[in-house]
């Protein structure tokens, strides 16, 4: 990572695109979930058309180890001209109240490198991760993601989160992969098991819920990143509708740059056992 991110990223990513149809090539099982996924979220799709994004998601994970290389090792200012940020001002202004605010948003291959602008742009950035069963790995991730943010939160340290949100931090929040104590709500139309814990923080810590997307503009290195308006009347006393709303929005930010969302995540496991396995 450390020889990846000492490349032009421009080369790197272009390395990275090739290890990325090797994968498609190669991974079977992983190929079978992406296939699975796009399938289910994009049934009037054709089977050619489909097969093609297939493709390309495995091309845009190849090219996301560049990207976490050059996020966590390249200095600042390799990172110049390389962000376009939009609708700061809604972060600013959620901020002004002072509890915090709640940047929602979803897994996308370009996670990584697109929090390194947030961290100049912001005066108290978060970040949530999600901790690794290989302790190695788990602290390699963790040291990275403080090289992205003021602070890196364990996804299931909720009291941690609620202090950060206090001290008035902006918080980058994507629970999309996030499964326990969640309930059924559908995502592109089909039963997701989902959790509703963003309804639950806001409504406990009073933040401003920010609606938050990010891409990939080309494939020489840059990036558009943009905050959108916060939600109207929210949390209500309904979290299942609230997170109903916050999952339309999400699809959104999917349906911009399909090839970039995380496909490889089984998104349609751990349902109730009424309702069949898609990836069987």
């Amino acid at each position: 990572m450390r020889f990846s991110a000492a490349l032009p990223l421009a080369w790197s990513l272009a390395v990275h695109r090739i290890y990325g149809r090797a994968m498609y090539s190669l991974a079977r099982r992983h190929r079978h979930v992406v296939r699975r996924n796009l399938e289910i979220c994009f049934p009037s799709m054709t089977p050619s058309d489909r097969e093609r994004l297939v493709k390309r998601n495995f091309e845009s994970v190849g090219m996301s180890i560049a990207e976490i290389a050059f996020a966590w090792f390249a200095a600042d200012r390799r990172n110049r001209g390389r962000f376009t940020v939009r609708g700061i001002e809604h972060v600013t202004d959620a901020l002004a109240l002072g509890h915090g605010a709640i940047l929602y948003t979803g897994h996308f291959t370009t996670l990584e490198i697109c929090g390194r602008p947030l961290r100049l742009a912001l005066p108290n950035f978060n970040a949530m991760f999600s901790r690794r069963s290989n302790a190695l790995l788990d602290e390699i991730q963790r040291r990275g993601r403080l090289r992205l943010a003021d602070q890196a939160i364990p996804s299931d340290n909720v009291r941690s989160l609620l202090r950060a949100l206090k001290r008035n931090a902006a918080f980058w929040y994507a629970p999309d992969q996030m499964h326990k104590l969640g309930e059924l709500v559908p995502f592109f139309g089909e039963p997701a098991m989902t959790s509703l814990a963003t309804s639950k923080l806001a409504r406990l810590s009073g933040a401003p819920v920010v609606p938050f997307s990010f891409r990939r503009s080309d494939d020489r290195g840059h990036y558009e990143l943009e905050f959108h308006s916060p939600l109207r009347d929210f949390p209500t006393a309904d979290a299942h509708a609230d997170t109903r709303a916050l999952v339309q929005k999400l699809e959104g930010f999917v349906r911009a740059a399909p090839e970039q969302y995380q496909w490889l995540h089984r998104r349609f496991k751990g349902r109730p056992s009424g309702l069949p396995d898609p990836y069987r």
